[in-house]
């Protein structure tokens, strides 16, 4: 059973030697356990540290590419290299080394495709109440979109198993820990949360650079991975509400025509409605297309997995 983690770095050089110091080298039920480094095109001298401090392999993007990429490059990587279990974390030390071993063991019973590191952030001293709040927000509203139970929706130190990995696709350009969690919720992936071990980071977060593009960025990931895996679901909403709004003034219309007589006087309404219930129709008729197209989106990487 072959183990390798991989971390995505952008300008860690004063950060990976301990980052790589902490990670386990020898976990029961693991043959090998190797360390992949996927430099996002940093400008200092990280995949030189990290080959130094025993990182086994490197890939480097020529420029800097964002997280979500990183990730990808990293994770087809992996399997590239035969990865049994890929586990991903962070280059800054954040979550502790030890803990990896907690991540790997569902996938070693069979019990979990994917395990997340839940960092219990209720109970972090150096977490702000809003971060916590946010975090708290965050994780119920990917568990709502998903369908799975994950606490810690937005921790990076997860664990795939080989197929996880093969069978996920990362599409988002920002990050991809909702975007996988919502795939591997449609694909009735089993994934499990384990409670990790954090260290105080001192720097500022490279991923976002205030907590209002973080929830900008994450809220439209959601709904831009919502709507492909869901696009039915998604567009018929839309339309409904659209249609509804559209019916009310064309039934005022009617009554006022009808019933009372007297219909002058309210054709703009009229107009106003029948606008509106033609983009709920044409929000449902997208939505029916974008769901053929989601099906054989699926039946393509059916035919990719078999390869």
């Amino acid at each position: 059973m072959k183990l390798i983690i991989q971390i995505p770095c952008l300008n860690e050089e004063h950060q990976i030697a301990a980052t790589l110091a902490d990670l386990p080298t020898e976990i029961d039920g693991i043959d090998s356990i190797e360390i992949l480094i996927i430099d996002d095109g940093s400008t200092d001298a990280t995949a030189d540290v990290a080959r130094k401090h025993g990182a086994h392999h490197i890939v480097r993007h020529n420029r800097n590419r964002g997280l979500a990429a990183a990730f990808s490059t990293g994770k087809e990587a992996c399997l590239k290299l035969g990865a049994d279990i890929i586990v991903n974390t962070d280059a800054d030390n954040q979550y502790v080394g030890a803990d990896i071993s907690k991540l790997v063991a569902p996938i070693l019973r069979g019990d979990a495709d994917i395990v997340v590191g839940d960092r219990q952030t209720a109970t972090i001293s150096h977490f702000s109440p809003l971060k916590r709040f946010l975090q708290k927000f965050g994780s119920n509203t990917v568990m709502k979109f998903s369908g799975v139970d994950v606490e810690d929706a937005v921790s990076g130190f997860r664990a795939f198993s080989r197929h996880a990995a093969k069978n996920l696709h990362i599409v988002s350009t920002y990050s991809y820990t909702i975007e996988t969690l919502i795939q591997a919720g449609q694909k009735r992936m089993a994934i499990e949360s384990v409670p990790v071990g954090t260290n105080l980071v001192e720097r500022p977060s490279r991923l976002f650079t205030s907590k209002r593009s973080f929830i900008t960025n994450q809220v439209a990931t959601i709904f831009r991975i919502y709507a492909m895996y869901r696009p039915l679901r998604f567009f018929g909403w839309i339309g409904l509400i659209l249609f509804s709004i559209g019916a009310l003034p064309i039934l005022r219309f009617l009554y006022q025509f009808f019933i009372m007589g007297d219909g002058t006087g309210h054709i703009q309404s009229l107009i106003l409605g029948g606008v509106f219930v033609i983009l709920g129709v044409i929000a449902g008729l997208i939505g029916l297309v974008a769901d053929l197209i989601a099906r054989n989106r699926r039946l393509i990487e059916i035919l990719l997995e078999k390869e």
